[in-house]
């Protein structure tokens, strides 16, 4: 069977696209092959999505696609045209940190704090599907995001705490 080369640039030839991110349209020059984490970071200049192993089996790329928590690392940035890209640097509003960074902070769920956006990312989605999680839901949920500095306790703790504020009334 043919290949298929509808919509494939030549290598190094740049398209116009806009993404919608933090609420904000971006326009951007972009090649095809070029993976969301990396417009994220090099195009839009929102370096909190962090770049590490480039193969979705970290979670230090973790952003929200639509609501969903997704390796940003594993997604081709053209095709995210028309969905709503949510990254770290969209939770805080008019100087106020988000109710799962507070409790980040307060829990001690940062020790380096490479992987946290990928974790609080993670977090936001599972909270909004699931505002109760037990210790099981919350371990299944962040199953696919890794911490190297073995912080798990303080960030389970910090689901937990964040869970209370948001059905306190935080976002």
């Amino acid at each position: 069977m043919a290949k298929t080369t509808e919509n494939i640039l030549p290598s190094g030839e740049k398209e116009h696209v806009t993404l919608h991110v933090n609420g904000e349209d971006i326009s951007l020059l972009i090649e095809a092959h070029w993976t969301l984490s990396k417009v994220l970071r090099n195009g839009c200049s929102l370096t909190g999505t962090k770049e590490a192993c480039d193969a979705g089996a970290c979670g230090a790329c973790t952003v929200l696609i639509d609501g969903i928590a997704r390796p940003a690392c594993m997604l081709l940035a053209r095709e995210q045209v028309g969905k709503k890209i949510e990254t770290i640097e969209g939770l805080e509003k008019n100087g106020q940190l988000h109710p799962i960074q507070e409790a980040w902070l307060e829990e001690y769920g940062a020790q380096c704090g490479f992987c946290s956006p990928g974790f609080i990312m993670t977090t936001k989605a599972l909270l909004a599907k699931n505002p109760n999680p037990n210790d099981d839901e919350i371990k299944e949920a962040l199953g696919g995001n890794l911490c190297l500095c073995d912080n798990y306790e303080h960030i389970i703790l910090a689901v937990k705490s964040a869970a209370k504020k948001i059905a306190k009334g935080g976002k």
